[in-house]
């Protein structure tokens, strides 16, 4: 597709330099935009990159922490993510609608007269807000009906690039007909060169036999920055025809967490390598994907030897290759379906696994292959209210959630409104009583149990005690945190006033920042912290201003 060139501006003033580029690898996610460095600072303006209206505002404890979403004329909208500080105008309507809904975290819609823009306007200034690991702008461009997020540099927004990406591995895994799992053989080999040239450490002709998938780890960098960032494109070809392509030009954020599809997920939980499989899982519905014959995967039985290469790109073109010889074998392999004690659970099917003490039910379009699934149930734990029960097993991915429904010990009784099902590696899935289960959603398979939270959230003030002078003081501090089920709400008030608190992603602290409202003289402060689970911890305390 043809995107609009020399259209958008970059979005701030320095030379264009990335510290994460789009479609990089993450962690449960595909990188929906370019991060653009600002040299380890903040407070660098930040410009429209082209004229139209602000369209959304956002703050958040983690994500993007405060974001600008501006509406363009031309199909496409632009965001802002991580900045410190709005312009006035934005700063008036965040904080108006904060003290509407009385919540720190606010994300709203601008209709497209109330806040317009110019090209080059400044909009905010970077900063390191929400879940950044350092100071950056994160900028993407969206197709403003889909919401699908598109490659800046397609746009025209390059970074200076002249370097390759590089090659490190690659992987062969003997598929068989089986779906793919952490049973999967795998065959890994270390890769030498440099400058766009590859080749196996031990060149060799590898004999394969039967369906074969292939994968590769590489990476790529640009001019402008030492970082290792994500690559373009990646093609498989056999015998020069092309059987498999990855291109990061666009997809939606309802797909993202099929990065987990996309990579070997098992060999990345075993030995944290990043290994991307060059072949398509058939529950795996993502738009990375323009090409490929027979899902990528290649079936060798004709006793021939076959020239396999791969080619990798960058967003500036700069291409890598390396080729492999192959010995193909005579027959077909057998094509075999998995053999064991579990149930066979399709990725394309409701799934569903019942005994007389735990219920498992997935939807279809959350498993992206077919899963022989398992089950066992585990010793209790120490204040446990239910046995452990393994369900299936941590190396295979799901896309979104599932239900998981537990039964309680009998003497659960009264609190069953305070139970949660919990991990063994202490990820919380939440927990409702329900026709005598607790149900949670968690996210991954693993061992579950449940646990009561019956302790209310811990709230440690730092610079407030009672009668504290306070008449210097530009804030008021607090620690807070929660045992188990997490903190769900916050309400700060002064002199019986709800007052806007912020709580930091970083530092973990919350604080209440004076204004002019607050006059000179006693005043009551007080804070009510409530967790998942409806415990609540308040503190009051008189001060002086």
């Amino acid at each position: 597709m043809q995107y609009p060139l020399n259209f958008f501006r970059y979005p701030l003033d320095l030379p264009p330099s990335t510290a994460g580029s789009f479609g990089e690898l993450r962690g449960a996610h595909f990188h929906s935009g370019l991060d653009f460095k600002t040299n380890q600072r903040i407070g660098y303006p930040v410009h429209a990159a082209y004229d139209g209206y602000v369209s959304r505002l956002r703050v958040q404890f983690g994500g993007f922490g405060h974001a600008i979403y501006i509406t363009h004329p031309n199909g496409y909208t632009t965001v802002y993510g991580h900045v410190k500080s709005f312009t006035p105008a934005m700063e008036k309507l965040i904080r108006d609608e904060q003290y509407r809904q009385q919540s720190y975290e606010v994300d709203f819609k601008l209709d497209p007269l109330q806040l317009m823009v110019c090209q080059g306007e400044v909009i905010a200034m970077s900063g390191n807000e929400g879940a950044s690991a350092g100071p950056h702008l994160h900028f993407e461009i969206r197709d403003t009906q889909t919401e699908e997020t598109i490659n800046p540099q397609l746009f025209g927004l390059t970074i200076p690039d002249k370097v390759p990406p590089s090659i490190t591995a690659i992987g062969i895994y003997h598929l068989d007909g089986n779906p793919f799992s952490e049973n999967t053989k795998r065959q890994f080999f270390a890769v030498r060169g440099s400058n766009g040239n590859y080749h196996l450490t031990n060149p060799q002709v590898i004999n394969l036999n039967g369906q074969i998938g292939f994968g590769i780890s590489t990476t790529d960098m640009t001019s402008a920055s030492a970082n290792h960032n994500g690559i373009y494109s990646c093609e498989l070809k056999l015998d020069g025809v092309t059987v498999y392509t990855f291109a990061v030009e666009r997809f939606a954020f309802d797909q993202t967490h099929a990065i987990n599809a996309y990579i070997d997920y098992p060999e990345l939980m075993k030995t944290h390598r990043w290994m991307q499989k060059c072949f398509i899982l058939p529950g795996s519905k993502i738009s990375l994907y323009p090409q490929s014959i027979n899902r990528g995967i290649v079936n060798f039985n004709d006793g021939a030897i076959h020239d396999v290469e791969y080619v990798v790109k960058d967003a500036a073109g700069n291409t890598s290759t390396l080729t492999l010889k192959v010995k193909s074998g005579h027959t077909e392999s057998s094509l075999s379906t998995i053999k064991a004690a579990g149930n066979l659970f399709h990725y394309d099917q409701k799934n569903e696994f019942a005994n007389d003490k735990v219920k498992v039910v997935i939807m279809p379009g959350n498993l992206y292959d077919d899963v022989n699934f398992t089950y066992k149930m585990l010793p209790k734990r120490p204040g446990a209210f239910s046995a452990t029960h393994s369900i299936h097993n941590r190396f295979t991915p799901i896309h979104d959630n599932y239900e998981l429904w537990i039964k309680p010990d009998s003497n659960i009784g009264k609190y069953a409104d305070k139970a949660v099902i919990v991990s063994t590696d202490g990820a919380m899935a939440g927990g409702t009583y329900q026709d005598g289960y607790i149900k949670g959603q968690p996210h991954a398979f693993g061992d579950f149990f449940i646990k009561l939270d019956t302790i209310p959230p811990v709230v440690v003030p730092i610079n407030i005690k009672p009668n504290a002078d306070l008449s210097a003081a530009k804030r008021i501090f607090f620690r807070m945190s929660d045992n188990l089920s997490g903190i769900k709400s916050y309400a700060g008030k002064i002199d019986g006033e709800w007052v806007l608190m912020e709580w930091d992603y970083k530092t973990k602290i919350l604080s209440y920042c004076f204004n002019t409202d607050i006059a000179a003289g006693k005043h009551i402060f007080e804070l009510t912290v409530t967790d998942s689970k409806n415990n609540s911890k308040y503190f009051t305390a008189a001060f002086n201003r």
